[in-house]
């Protein structure tokens, strides 16, 4: 079939855009691979030391009213020596946590906890400048760090510490856990998501010698690590992912312990995420425009390298998501009429490997992971959607890391909700509308006229591909704009003890 001017231009470009999420999507089945051929080759539980090294557990706050007490209750909890640890609170807050983190340390300063409160008068650095105020005060030649909605269970030093008995360790990261996995389905794709991460992509890098990275919390450095590879910096929104590829740059090795979990809080509320959901995708694209030369020229092995690349240029990916959205339709209109071996040829496996693959990831995170596997299938198709749904939000955020250093550092606001029923609307911190709702929107609109001309056309084929557009640009805008319709869901829903 032949086609006027600019059809191949416009196929050309689509077709191009597909094999590279293709591409990703293969990856994905790579790191399943990877996990597969080294599901035996998890980290060994170490013995304990002879003499237990110094630790010092750093809590960076930023206004945390809800959940502040909580977390300073659980790391004062911690089984480990007490004449060996110490408890650094970094409270940048500018609200009442001030006052409520003060009695809290006062309350266990006086039962003996060695927890201290340390206040800074500026956000100088965000949580980057809140570390490395904090390292500066330090006693610990190990730290921890927690952010505030985590609850970390009682023998988590204990079991990640004597790992540092390996002069070459300089990390240990514990595996994020859910609090609230099932209070909506936003909760349940996230923790889908944040699965995939932590049992199939971690294990994988890690049991695989490819590098891989420090979340931002749950997780302990060696302090000379920290300081060897420059220390904590503020010129990316992530500086938990530029310090540990710094670090790996330099010599030191880091250990995964997917059996070390942390329970945590995921966002409830959608814009909440999204804001998070920016600032890992900007500050992924700054770590790379930072350190992918210094990667590609050190004196490592070429699956190190490759690991390294796709991993720091992910997220580009929601670029060419928000490209396909555009150029989707237009495509299956030009190929109606093509032979049905041409369409079986070329674009069935290019979808499918952009598609089947993410749902063959997400799937093998879920048997690795165990429980009722089964039961979390059912949210994949939703999962999908979601995906497509932040292209938007996520390729704003490529483009200002491609463009800029640095950047806010917007928290992500935590409530604490885990009685059922609680509504949190009411509460502080809520994340704002970007602009990005309104471009969701009119994608959303489009892909509904889009759905609606492929019926009344009899495009058949077409419409299980639209419809996962349409439901992720319309989920993620309906709940943007009325977070009022997942409360229900949300009251009913049980929560994870």
């Amino acid at each position: 079939m032949t086609y006027a001017w600019p059809a191949p231009l416009l196929l050309g470009v689509y077709y191009t855009i597909l094999g590279v999420l293709a591409a990703f999507g293969v990856h994905r089945l790579v790191l399943v691979a990877l996990f597969l051929r080294h599901r035996r080759d998890a980290p060994r539980e170490p013995e304990a030391p002879s003499e237990w090294p110094r630790v010092t557990v750093q809590l960076p706050l930023y206004n945390e009213r809800y959940v502040a007490s909580r977390l300073i209750d659980a790391v004062c909890r911690l089984d480990y020596p007490r004449d060996r640890l110490e408890i650094q609170v970094l409270d940048d807050s500018t609200d009442d946590t001030r006052e409520i983190v003060a009695a809290e340390v006062a309350r266990r300063r006086a039962r003996g906890v060695p927890i201290h409160h340390l206040h800074r008068a500026d956000r100088t650095g965000f949580k980057a400048g809140a570390l490395a105020s904090g390292l500066a005060a330090a006693a610990g030649e190990l730290i921890a760090v927690f952010d505030a909605d985590f609850v970390p269970r009682p023998d988590f030093l204990r079991r990640a510490v004597p790992h540092f008995a390996d002069p070459g360790v300089g990390m240990v990261q514990g595996r994020w856990d859910h609090l609230n996995r099932r209070w909506s389905l936003l909760t349940r794709i996230q923790a889908l998501m944040l699965d995939g991460h932590f049992v199939i992509e971690h294990a994988a890098r890690h049991r695989s010698g490819c590098f891989f990275n420090f979340n931002g919390t749950a997780g302990v450095w060696r302090r000379e690590a920290i300081e060897s590879a420059g220390g904590w910096q503020h010129d990316t929104l992530t500086e938990d992912l530029d310090l540990s590829y710094r670090a790996q740059l330099a010599g030191w090795r880091f250990v995964y312990r997917a059996d070390l979990a942390v329970p945590s809080e995921l966002p409830v509320d959608v814009n909440g995420f999204k804001s998070q959901q920016y600032r890992w995708a900007r500050g992924s694209i700054q770590t790379g425009r930072k350190l992918l030369g210094r990667i590609l020229a050190a004196p490592l092995p070429l699956k190190v390298k490759a690991e390294a690349f796709v991993h720091l240029t992910n997220n580009t990916s929601y670029l060419l998501m928000v490209l396909l959205s555009l150029l989707v339709f237009p495509a299956m209109v030009l190929r109606r009429g093509s032979p049905a071996a041409t369409i079986l040829a070329v674009d069935l496996p290019l979808f499918l490997a952009a598609t089947a693959s993410v749902l063959t990831f997400y799937t093998a995170s879920q048997i690795a992971r165990g429980g009722d596997w089964r039961r979390a299938l059912r949210d994949l198709p939703p999962l999908m959607g979601l995906g497509i749904g932040l292209a938007i939000n996520n390729a704003a955020a490529v483009v200002a890391g491609l463009a800029r250093r640095g950047g806010t550092f917007h928290r992500t606001p935590k409530y604490a909700l885990l009685t059922r029923g609680e509504d949190w609307r009411g509460k502080a911190y809520r994340a704002g509308r970007g602009w990005t709702v309104a471009v969701e929107a009119l994608f959303a609109l489009w892909f509904l006229g889009c759905f609606a001309y492929a019926a009344a056309a009899g495009m058949w084929a077409s419409l299980p591909f639209l419809w996962l557009f349409l439901q992720g640009y319309g989920y993620i805008t309906l709940l943007s704009v009325a977070p009022r319709l997942g409360r229900r869901r949300a009251v009913a829903a049980p929560v994870a003890p």
